[in-house]
């Protein structure tokens, strides 16, 4: 991979040395043994173009995590820019307590067009976690006034291995037990059922014939317990940080129809999936499901500004009119910031003028054609995709498919092999996660799978 020597320029006066010295000595970094990265040479990003980023060496990489999944059409896109740039020549930020700002008003209104129909009020927030604490809130508040109040409606239903934050109570509806046990003490109770993960089936069953038996179990549940249960959570059509779990035809649709039948709130977490990332809008339109909360933040800006939202029905807002105690008293200081709806509004206007959900629906299907050799590979075992989000399952056995022990780090060592080959992606466990942006044409995505495929051989 060719380097180039940092030039020292008068905006940018700081050498990488001292720069690295700097990180080392200050930051915290997310998700990351500090021991380990104290003793690395930290990777620095300086710049973006397109699909492509650029450390302080000047060397240049394919962004194959879409910047950790929020990236739509490349960084440094021109509409996006100008965006940000007219809403600052106006004003930064302003309050949403106690009053309005046109960028927020408009893309709410604009939000409710695209959302799956039913869904029309909509609530700000920072990202995808608080996006999701302020649904289940919603969610407790809502049976609490209704009448007759349903105060015992206060449990909800998550998948295992779920992932919704690292808050309180996103936590609390989390089943990663590496990320969430050592919190348990804060966190509420919450019912867990199996994941639909078709590869390894708790079942031990197989996809069609199984007749999605794996949602029995919510059913009985449902069936016997609805008077308790709040709300269902779950994230459409994949479930992403678990591992790029992908639910089968019909799962989710069922999902919708045992709500509705035993009265029972369904909270939809697309804060990974929504904004074309699964090849329609949002994942609850591949089912035409409109479920009674839509979570939205990450690709909500194209990747450019934290930025959240919390879609919901006509019926539950009305829940929240009349006397001030029926307010619903949450709130950010940053909500619905100005310069990050003036992006989200770009956004919008680019998946019009370039039509990206056309364009998605072919590169989904490229991408799917060029991993399908990488099954051939022994230390592959599975390789699930839904639209522009593949997970790729290595194996020590594929005959047994048992599991490369943690210790071994094997999605690390194959992440770490693809970065030196200029692909930057992120492993989840033994996944190796490819989410590109949206905007990486054939030529692109094919490079990018090409480097996938050479790392996974040279650890073979």
């Amino acid at each position: 991979m060719k380097r180039s020597k940092k030039k020292e320029e008068n905006n940018t006066p700081l050498s990488s040395a001292k720069l690295s010295k700097w990180d080392r000595q200050y930051v915290w970094h997310p998700f990351t043994q500090m021991q380990e990265w104290e003793q690395e040479d930290p990777l620095i990003i300086e710049k973006g173009e397109g699909i492509y980023l650029y450390d302080i060496h000047g060397n240049k990489y394919l962004d194959g995590s879409s910047s950790i999944w929020v990236n739509l059409h490349g960084h440094r896109h021109r509409t996006l820019d100008t965006a940000i740039q007219n809403q600052l020549g106006n004003i930064a930020h302003s309050t949403l307590l106690g009053a309005a700002s046109p960028p927020s008003i408009v893309l709410a209104k604009e939000l409710v067009k695209i959302a799956p129909r039913g869904l029309t009020r909509v609530f700000y927030s920072d990202d995808g976690s608080t996006a999701v604490e302020v649904a289940l809130k919603m969610a407790i508040q809502y049976w609490q006034q209704q009448r007759p109040p349903q105060k015992k409606k206060k449990t909800f239903v998550r998948l295992d291995v779920a992932y919704h934050g690292d808050t309180v109570g996103s936590m609390s509806v989390g089943g990663i037990s590496l990320f969430h046990e050592r919190f348990q003490p804060l966190l509420f109770p919450a019912i867990a059922l199996d994941a639909p993960y078709c590869y390894r089936c708790p079942l031990h069953l197989r996809f069609p014939s199984c007749r999605t038996a794996c949602l029995d179990p919510l059913e009985d549940l449902l069936s016997t317990r609805h008077g308790q249960i709040a709300g269902v959570v779950i994230e459409p059509m994949v479930q992403a940080v678990a591992g790029i779990i992908t639910q089968p035809p019909g799962y989710l649709s069922r999902v919708r129809a045992l709500c509705t039948k035993y009265d029972v709130l369904l909270i939809a977490d697309e804060v990974a999936t929504g904004f074309g990332r699964t090849g329609t809008m949002f994942a609850c339109d591949h089912e035409r499901v409109t479920p009674d909360l839509l979570c939205v933040a990450k690709g909500l800006t194209g990747g450019y500004l934290p930025l959240a939202a919390t879609l919901t029905t006509e019926n539950i807002y009305k829940a929240f009119l009349g006397e001030p105690g029926k307010t619903f008293f949450h709130g950010h200081s940053y909500t619905g910031n100005a310069l990050g709806c003036a992006a989200a509004l770009a956004n919008l206007e680019i998946f019009k003028k370039e039509k990206t959900l056309v364009q998605v629906r072919k590169r989904s299907g490229m991408l799917q054609t060029l991993l399908k050799p990488l099954a051939e590979l022994p230390i592959v075992g599975d390789i699930r995709q839904c639209g522009m989000m593949a997970g790729i399952e290595l194996v020590k056995n594929r005959e047994t498919r048992e599991a490369f022990p943690l210790s071994e780090r094997m999605g690390y060592r194959v992440a770490a092999e693809c970065r030196r080959h200029g692909l930057l992606i992120r492993p989840i466990g033994n996944i190796v996660v490819l989410v590109p942006p949206l905007a990486a044409t054939e030529r692109q995505l094919r490079k990018m799978v090409n480097i996938v495929t050479k790392s996974c051989r040279i650890l073979c």
